[in-house]
């Protein structure tokens, strides 16, 4: 079983605009709704790729209910906290000629409640595979997806992370499965510009020589690049396509690594990844099953 946590979601209030006239009244074009977070975009895109998976997280208030209705109307199991003051954040993000995000703050968590999310990690076994991807609201501990993994250690589990900078860098030391950083933040955690591929191999090894099993670093439009387990080097470029959303497309790389990976092909596991990523960058929304198998197609 695939584990998703996600310590902030959302809703995502998507709305489409002309051109945007400060201090004055604009209309939007068009509105959506998604409901996110990037553990929960995991989620969403395994089940795409019929991966089962089961959602980890806090939530509050009436948004919480409807981020929780959400997502297990989309199939996915779900065991969220539920916290007792406040509500989940609705994200704003207003799409005219250029992108604007107004990203809430989301409510206060307390130690009752993370001690609550940690009894619910005991459910998870060896064998199984757990996701830590994105930021940590200021009321959580700096280091908690150090405690979680340390909570884990005993068990044979598979941790897979999506962070940035120390809170990558603090938990290589449990020998992670996977770690999916882009070209800029490898470049961030050891303080240099990364210019070239063969510069972003180099910096990708040390993660591995620190403790990493699996480094995956997406580059935008330059493809993305896998150093494997077996110490090989993977590079898959990019799918055709127009680029309309920038959300969740690292989030459904991860998944469809994921589910690549169950076999242990990891050279099909970086281009189903590939294709996850790019069917969501080409889409509205997330990544749907026939739009990430079309770009597969692609890849071949």
């Amino acid at each position: 079983m695939i584990y998703t946590v996600t310590f902030n979601p959302a809703i995502d209030y998507i709305v489409h605009t002309g051109e945007i006239e400060l201090g004055r009244v604009n209309r939007t074009k068009n509105e959506e709704i998604y409901f996110g977070g990037k553990g929960i975009n995991v989620s969403m895109v395994l089940s795409e790729l019929g991966i089962k998976s089961k959602a980890f997280g806090f939530v509050a208030g009436f948004t919480g209910k409807a981020i929780e209705e959400g997502v297990s109307s989309a199939g996915i199991e779900t065991d969220f906290v539920h916290l007792d003051k406040g509500f989940s954040r609705i994200n704003v993000k207003i799409k005219s000629s250029r992108e604007t995000e107004l990203n809430a703050q989301g409510p206060e968590i307390s130690k009752e409640k993370i001690d609550e999310l940690f009894r619910k990690l005991d459910e998870i076994q060896s064998g199984d595979t757990i996701v830590l991807a994105g930021s940590i609201p200021s009321s959580l501990p700096s280091d908690i997806y150090e405690k979680i993994l340390d909570y884990l250690k005993e068990k044979n589990v598979r941790a897979v992370v999506d962070a940035t900078k120390d809170l990558l860098m603090n938990v290589l030391k449990y020998k992670p499965f996977l770690i999916k950083p882009n070209n800029f933040e490898l470049g961030e955690m050891f303080g240099v510009e990364l210019k070239s591929t063969d510069e972003i191999i180099e910096y990708a090894r040390k993660l591995k020589e620190m403790g990493a099993v699996n480094v995956l670093v997406s580059m935008a439009s330059d493809g993305a690049v896998l150093l494997d387990e077996n110490n090989k080097t993977h590079i898959c470029g990019v799918c055709e396509g127009k680029v309309k959303n920038s959300t969740g497309s690292g989030d459904s790389m991860v998944a469809g690594f994921l589910a690549g990976s169950e076999k242990g092909d990891y050279e099909y596991a970086l281009k189903l990844g590939t294709a996850s990523g790019g069917a969501t960058a080409f889409s509205d929304g997330l990544a749907k099953k026939e739009e990430i198998f079309k770009l597969l197609s692609q890849l071949a």
